[in-house]
């Protein structure tokens, strides 16, 4: 039983599986209105760092099971962090407060540091650059498991800044769970992989290997998982970047040499790896996956409700 969720290395394989049960009903209850049956719950969404969607499917997920919710995005600027207050005290004071806190934490750990000090369930919606974001894994994976109808036996191609990518990190853990999964890191040289994550997936007997061109394995996978790539990152010119970024670019032309019955997911916002003539395609699964994480965490936030 868990009390927080904070890294995807918490989670069971009949976990997973209880939780998208749980999901698939909760999309009912979402497509009728919602329900009223959390109406004497609060949660805090305490975000340390700017958010749209993540933020957004959290509280969306709250008011539908009729919750209420206090919100910020601007945790960083309060005067109580500006004058130094710790984490630690943060929560101990919103226990008195709420049911449960979701948190973004600049920090990678910030989010763990939370669920030490708190009496109520902690829910890490990302933490620091190169973290985890496990509720965004799990919708990541939950997509799948209702495009692809299986993650067993999956080949899946994971691009982009993947030394930084939080959510590429916490699909990674997941995907280790389950029984002969492929993986493609496909990235940059400088944004490869970070070992830590390889080491895991041998421990666990995952196969991967090292890609920095998509073309090379495009028609050998079942799911693109397209992330950004900040030139930033990269330190070059605006000329090397647009050349460098033709390995990566998915338009029409990519789609072509993608299976048919693949998908194409991505966990937004995009800038320039996607092109919008692809959001047409039928295996263009990103809107969709945006969708299925009200669900999921409709499901996670009914789970911790429920327990505590």
């Amino acid at each position: 039983m868990l009390k927080h969720i904070i890294e995807s290395q918490q989670f069971t394989v009949p976990f997973i599986i209880e939780l998208f049960e749980s999901a698939k009903r909760m999309e009912k209850i979402f497509h009728r209105g919602g329900t009223q049956d959390y109406s004497n719950k609060i949660m805090a969404s305490l975000f340390y760092e700017p958010s749209t969607r993540t933020r957004f499917s959290f509280e969306t997920a709250m008011y539908r099971l009729g919750g209420k919710v206090i919100s910020t995005e601007n945790a960083k600027e309060f005067s109580s962090a500006i004058s130094g207050e710790s984490i630690e005290d943060t929560i101990k004071v919103l226990n008195n407060f709420v049911d449960i806190v979701v948190i973004r934490h600049n920090e990678i750990g910030g989010a763990k540091r939370a669920a030490e000090v708190s009496t109520i369930p902690i829910i890490n919606a990302g933490d620091g650059k190169g973290g985890q974001h496990p509720t965004q894994a799990l919708t990541d994976l939950y997509t799948i498991y209702r495009e692809i109808k299986t993650i067993d036996g999956l080949n899946i191609a994971l691009v982009g800044d993947l030394a930084h990518g939080r959510t590429i990190r916490s699909l990674a853990y997941l995907l280790s769970k389950f029984e002969r999964v492929k993986i493609f890191f496909v990235a940059p040289d400088p944004l490869q992989i970070h070992q830590d994550i390889c080491d895991h997936l041998e421990e666990n007997d995952t196969w991967y290997c090292k890609e920095n061109n998509l073309l090379k394995i495009i028609n050998q996978v079942d799911v693109v998982y397209q992330t950004r790539i900040d030139k930033e990152k990269l330190n070059v010119s605006d000329a090397e970047f647009n050349q460098l970024m033709q390995a990566f670019f998915i338009d029409r032309n990519v789609l072509n040499q993608l299976k048919q019955n693949a998908i194409v997911m991505h966990p937004l916002p995009r800038l320039n790896e996607i092109s919008a003539e692809v959001d047409s395609d039928p295996r263009a699964a990103y809107f969709r996956q945006a969708q299925n994480g009200i669900f999921i965490r409709m499901a996670l936030l009914a789970y911790l409700m429920d327990k505590y």
